[in-house]
C-alpha cells in the first residue's frame, strides 16, 4: 500500500504560511496603533499644558476688563499706573498724575490696584 499525501488537509507549511499572514496583519495593526497612541498622548498633553491655561488667563482678563469702573486705580501692561477717569466702548482714559491723562485700550489693563480678591 502506497501512502500518499491527502490533498484535503493542509500541510504544515501551509498552516505556517497562513499563521504568518495573520501575524503580519496583526503586527501591521499594532504598528498603526503604536504610531497613533503617542500622537494622541502628545495632543492631550498639548491641550492640558498650553491651551487650557491660556483660556483661563483670557477669561480672567475679560472679567477684569468688565469689572473696572471709573475711579479704579489700575496698572497697564506697559507698567503705567493711573486712575480711570472715563470709559468708552473700547478704551479707558486714565489720569497718570498731575492732571495728565492718557487714552488706552481696555485690553491694555493688566490689573486693578487695591483689589485683594486674588
Amino acid at each position: 500500500m502506497v501512502v500518499g499525501i491527502d490533498r484535503r488537509s493542509p500541510t504544515v507549511f501551509q498552516l505556517v504560511g497562513v499563521f504568518g499572514i495573520v501575524v503580519a496583519q496583526e503586527a501591521e495593526a499594532t504598528n498603526w496603533l503604536g504610531f497613533l497612541f503617542p500622537l494622541v498622548i502628545l495632543g492631550g498633553l498639548f491641550y492640558v499644558l498650553l491651551i487650557l491655561p491660556q483660556r483661563r488667563r483670557k477669561k480672567q482678563a475679560e472679567e477684569l476688563q468688565g469689572e473696572i469702573t471709573v475711579g479704579d486705580d489700575v496698572r497697564t501692561v506697559g507698567g503705567i499706573f493711573g486712575t480711570v477717569k472715563r470709559e468708552d466702548d473700547e478704551t479707558f482714559t486714565i489720569d497718570i498724575g498731575s492732571g495728565t491723562t492718557m487714552r488706552i485700550a481696555k485690553r491694555a489693563i493688566a490689573e486693578r490696584l487695591g483689589d485683594d480678591t486674588e
